[in-house]
């Protein structure tokens, strides 16, 4: 395909010259909130290893003269829709873009718009009904093409929650909180049963769980329920005490890319250097150090959670403690960051409770969508009721509440 001067075309992954190419276009593109923190990745010398667990994908590149100036990745699976349906709702697929990067020199040309509109093209070839992507609130480039160019709607709000991996594992109260490691089935069944409705929840989540690099699955509960205050009742007999519980599951991204840090505020550096200093002069004091995150590093990421009752943040809490102190046992992972995310209209009661480090965090990560629905049948049919009756369903999806949690799929980190 031609396109003013460039040519988009699949990436050949049996080509080294493609592979070479990709792997240096990452190099030279910044991964990151411009006025804050730039992370880089390095894809261990696979440059789709970001999808390759995901059911279907695709990686497009644009090229002009050989040379890899562009590249786009997307990947297809089915969840659930549940805006018009009681759970588990209707069967959908979406298709997911990540990866968009164009080098420097050839920015502003139509490549980024480019990529995305032949990536559209293959959604559409593969029946899908949703397309979506994310990026954060200070990527105006990413907002202004996708929004204002090519009309996707702003739809959800998330949270990524980072947290170092510190030199000195969390104090567990195993007296107060049982935490339990479930079988597959066990996970899979609770999940069915208890998310189906959260959005973007994934039909094939067993196949996530018995993925190898999800690392297990975890539930929380009070060995004795906490009491509520006096003036807080729950369920319809003036009961003071409710069950609480709260569950996650954990993968390890840092089998599949490291990041590292290429750029860190003046004070940041201020900061560590003045922990080092301090434990090396006290070491009795036991400093909580920064893991060094300018070398490359793994990170684990907190996915499928959840919780209900009146306590179960405190749950919440307490996983994400249990994982991190997981993660500084496994030295083998060189794991020194545990990154989760949440839906951004979720009070703030749950941010509280997992650790984490605002400076490396983003609490505002844009989540855009866009219905092919439509489109696919202005290319086949004048079927204008369908029309109608699809832009109906994405209207009330777009429209309808947040769900509390909002289902991110660790394949498309």
């Amino acid at each position: 395909m031609g396109f003013k001067g460039f040519v988009i075309r699949s990436y050949e992954e049996s080509q080294l010259s493609d592979k070479a190419q990709v792997m240096d276009l990452e190099r030279r593109c910044e991964i990151g909130q411009s006025k804050r923190v730039f992370l880089f990745t390095d894809t261990l010398g696979d440059p789709i290893c970001r999808i390759r667990n995901s059911p279907m994908y695709k990686m497009l590149v644009a090229e002009r003269d050989k040379e890899v100036v562009g590249v786009i990745q997307g990947s297809i699976k089915a969840v659930f829709f549940t805006a018009h349906k009681p759970p588990p709702g209707l069967v959908v697929k979406v298709g997911y873009i990540l990866g968009l990067r164009v080098a420097p020199p050839y920015r502003r040309r139509g490549i980024g718009s480019g990529l995305v509109r032949r990536l559209e093209d293959w959604f559409l070839s593969n029946d899908v009904d949703y397309c979506c992507m994310a990026t954060e609130k200070d990527n105006h480039a990413s907002l202004n093409l996708f929004i204002n160019n090519l009309r996707y709607i702003k739809f959800r709000t998330g949270r990524i929650l980072v947290n170092p991996v510190r030199n000195h594992p969390y104090n567990m109260n195993s007296s107060e909180i049982n935490i339990q490691e479930l079988k597959i089935e066990e996970a899979e069944a609770i999940y069915k049963k208890h998310m189906a409705s959260t959005e973007f929840f994934p039909k094939d989540i067993k196949n996530i769980l018995k993925n190898k690099l999800s690392l297990g699955t975890w539930v929380a509960n009070f060995k004795q329920p906490p009491r509520l205050s006096s003036s807080t009742t729950v369920g319809g007999n003036g009961q003071t005490t409710a069950s609480s519980w709260a569950i996650v599951s954990l993968w390890n991204s840092g089998e599949v890319f490291k990041l590292r840090l290429g750029k860190a505020p003046f004070p940041w550096l201020i900061y560590t250097k003045s922990l080092k200093l301090m434990d090396k002069i006290f070491p009795c004091f036991k400093v909580v150090l920064v893991p060094n995150f300018f070398k490359p590093f793994g990170f684990y990421f907190v996915y499928g959670l959840h919780h209900e009752g009146p306590f179960s943040e405190r749950l919440v809490g307490a996983l994400c403690k249990y994982v991190h102190n997981m993660a500084l046992n496994n030295s083998k992972d060189n794991c020194k960051a545990i990154v989760t995310e949440i839906g951004g209209d979720e009070d703030d009661g749950l941010k509280m409770e997992i650790p984490h480090w605002k400076l490396l965090s983003c609490y505002e990560d844009f989540w855009c969508i866009k219905s092919l629905k439509s489109k696919r049948h202005n290319n086949i049919s004048n079927d204008n009721d369908n029309d109608n009756d699809h832009s109906h369903h994405i209207l009330e999806w777009t429209n309808a509440s947040p769900n509390r949690t909002l289902f991110v799929d660790p394949r498309e980190v």
